[in-house]
Formats: C-alpha cells, structure tokens, sequence
C-alpha cells in the first residue's frame, strides 16, 4: 500500500496529538504493582511507542525514569523528537518516588548532614532496588513487549540511586543516566565505591552519563568551574564529589564505559533534568543514528552496496542490543522502495520490498507493496501472489477486492 512521508515531523506530531480528548497532550498510562518487599503499592505509569501494535509480536528496549510522575513528561517529549534517527523506539516505565522518596533513594544510614541531625527515614536503597530487579521488572516484562535493554534515569538522590545500581547490580540495565547525583551522601561512600569498584568488575558494554548544575557553591558565586576543586568546604562536597568522579573515569580507560559528562553552568538544580536527559539519550544511543545516509540518497550508489549498508546496520544493532533487530522502521523501507519506483530504478525498489518483507514478515503492508511492484512490471502472477499473502494476514476487504482486480489481468 503506498505511504508517502514528505515531512516525517509531520507524522510525529500528528501522533502526538490525542483526538479523542479534550487535552493536546496524554502521556502514561496509570498502572501500579504492590510490592511485598516495600510493603505497599507503587504507581508506575507507562507511555507505549506510536508504533505499538497489540497483535504484533515485536518488542521494545525500556526506559525506566525514577521520580517518574515529575520527569516522564520531559522523557517522552524528548524520546518523541529524537526517536527513530537518533535512538530507538523505546517504552518508558515512570516510577513515582512521591512517597518515601529519601528513604528508597539515599542509599546508606547517616546521623547527620550538612551538619544538621537528620532524622528522616532513609538509607533503604537496598531494599528498592531489590523491588525494581525482583518484581517491578517481571511485572512490566510479563505485561508489556519489552527487551531486556534497559535503561535508568535518576535525578539527584535518584541519581546517587542509578550509580549505587550500576556497582551493585551491573546487569540489572545497560545505560544509566545520573543527573547531578548527590555523591556527597554520607561522606561520599557511592562515589569511593565507584572508583573501586569500576577497577575491579567489568562495564565493558555500559553506558554512563553523568551531569553537573551549575550551582557549585549556595553562598559564594566566586566558585567556578575552575577553581571549585580548590575550596574544602561543606558547601562544595556535592559538586566536588561529582567532579572527582568524572575524573576518575576520564583517567581509567580500561573501565570500558560508554561514558559522557557534562557540565550545565548555566542550570540550577531544579532545570538541569532536561538538557541531561536529552544530551543523555542521545550520547548513550550515538551507536544507533543512521549511518551512510549519503550514500543511501545517491541515485548511483549500487543495489549491492545499498545491501551491504543495511545488513551492515543489521549487524551492528544486533552487537549492541544482543539480539536481532530490523535495521529500519518499515515505514523508512516502504518509502524507498516507491521513491525507487518512482525514480526509473526497479532493482533497488524490489530490494527495498524484499528487506520489508524480510524483516517485518507478519505485517500485510510490505507484501502489499511488493504487490504494487510486480504489478508496475505486469507481472500479474507474483502481484496476486503477495496480495493473497497480504490477505492472509489482514483479512481485510481492500485486499480481498484486490485479488480479484487482479485476477482479472491474468
């Protein structure tokens, strides 16, 4: 069936549009799961991709995003404008910390901070993340088409939350995303963890983004950047302690990290969720933008390079994400292969049906289109044949009149 994109952006935001309601925009899905371990009910809401089929069988990396009922919003906006050609299609799982937030996110027991008491419940980390691996994890995986490609987001004590993660259970996610993480918690024990930990277990295949705000000081404007790592006060512990890390790893090459960081001199830490989040996607998903694209544009580049750049791709998710996965949305193979059509260049659009159809072989749409291929050479025998697949699959009366149309012409 033909599907012409002009403007890609287009599709997006007409997707993002909800209709059928009275708002612009409805993101998440309200779900929850009672944990036995946390003794309680958690909410969670989760925002399926605009690709989501439920009687398809395809499935989809995961993000899960701490303080989910205040950050989601801000993730799936992103994931919306970014998703296709700089990152997966993926499913995000928000995990709301509006109760007991402290107490499931810092992650060792204090008497005291900033030299204040602090009597607040506190330092269950152990026990959260024990619900996250145990049973958030098996819900939303006995629920939802996901992967296991995952990914953490955290932002301040949940931030601390995402490194204490990545060093005690490493194979829990693949990326983790900590935004300005509060490594000064109890003497700085996550942040000396780190820098022993990551010289004696493996991360090679993880991926780390980390970020600084860029209030370094609450009194004295006076520190910067520069010379923060001069000053020795309380004041400075929590930028200091995040700096000493990324210096750590900067100097540690052997760790094996996908690893970025960030400095946003310009954001508090109230604001610096959002370019983090941003930058942080798209710096640990770098591997899956669309490589040759020159190439693939070029009218004279062959069919049999054009083949060696897709299953190149193909081969190159597969290494990443650890198991096999279409190198292009199906819709970006429809698409080339009738622009083909329409160019005078038949090989290349019968390549392009081919790989649709060979790696998206339960949807009627690329046999369809393979269809409208044979039937612009006249070879009426193989169009019939796709359709009555096509047929197969979607039972649909537009399929059903086609067949006979083309019944017609044999």
């Amino acid at each position: 069936m033909r599907t012409v994109f002009y403007v890609i952006i287009g599709l997006v935001l007409q997707q993002t549009i909800c209709a059928q309601s009275d708002y612009l925009y409805q993101i998440g899905k309200k779900d929850s799961v009672y944990s036995n371990i946390l003794n309680e009910s958690r909410d969670i809401y989760v925002q399926l991709p605009y690709s989501y089929n439920a009687n398809s069988n395809e499935k989809y990396p995961v993000i899960y995003i701490l303080d989910g009922d205040v950050l989601l919003p801000t993730v799936v906006n992103i994931h919306d404008f970014y998703s296709g050609g700089f990152m997966p299609e993926m499913i995000i799982v928000g995990i709301s910390n509006a109760v007991n937030r402290t107490r499931d996110l810092t992650t060792s027991k204090i008497t005291s901070r900033r030299g204040m008491p602090y009597n607040e419940e506190h330092g269950e980390a152990k026990h959260f993340l024990s619900f996250i691996k145990t049973e958030l994890i098996p819900y939303i995986e006995g629920k939802y088409p996901v992967t296991n490609y995952r990914t953490l987001i955290g932002h301040s004590y949940a931030g601390l939350f995402a490194i204490y993660t990545m060093l005690n259970q490493p194979d829990l996610f693949v990326n983790y995303i900590s935004i300005d993480p509060s490594l000064d918690w109890d003497d700085q024990k996550i942040m000396k963890q780190a820098k022993s930990d990551f010289l004696d277990k493996n991360f090679n295949g993880k991926g780390l983004f980390m970020s600084l705000g860029g209030q370094l000081h609450m009194q004295d404007s006076g520190i910067t950047i520069d010379n923060v790592m001069q000053d020795s006060s309380e004041y400075t512990l929590f930028a200091r302690s995040n700096i000493e890390l990324a210096q750590f790893i900067d100097k540690n090459e052997s760790i094996g990290l996908n690893y970025e960081w960030q400095f946003y001199s310009n954001d508090l830490h109230g604001t610096i969720p959002q370019p983090s989040i941003k930058d942080g996607l798209i710096s640990l998903f770098q591997w899956y933008q669309m490589e040759n694209t020159d190439a693939i544009n070029n009218p004279e580049t062959s069919v049999s390079e054009l083949v060696r750049i897709i299953e190149n791709r193909e081969a190159k998710l597969k290494a990443h994400f650890g198991y096999s996965v279409a190198p292009y949305p199906e819709n970006l193979l429809n698409m080339s292969g009738y622009m083909n059509m329409e160019m005078g260049q038949p090989d290349k659009s019968k390549m392009y049906f081919e790989k649709a159809i060979q790696y998206y072989p339960e949807s009627a749409n690329v046999y369809d289109s393979m269809a409208d291929y044979y039937e612009s050479i006249k070879d009426y025998s193989s169009a019939l044949k796709n359709v009555n697949i096509a047929f197969e699959i979607s039972n649909s009366d537009y399929h059903k009149e086609r067949i006979e149309k083309l019944k017609k012409l044999l």
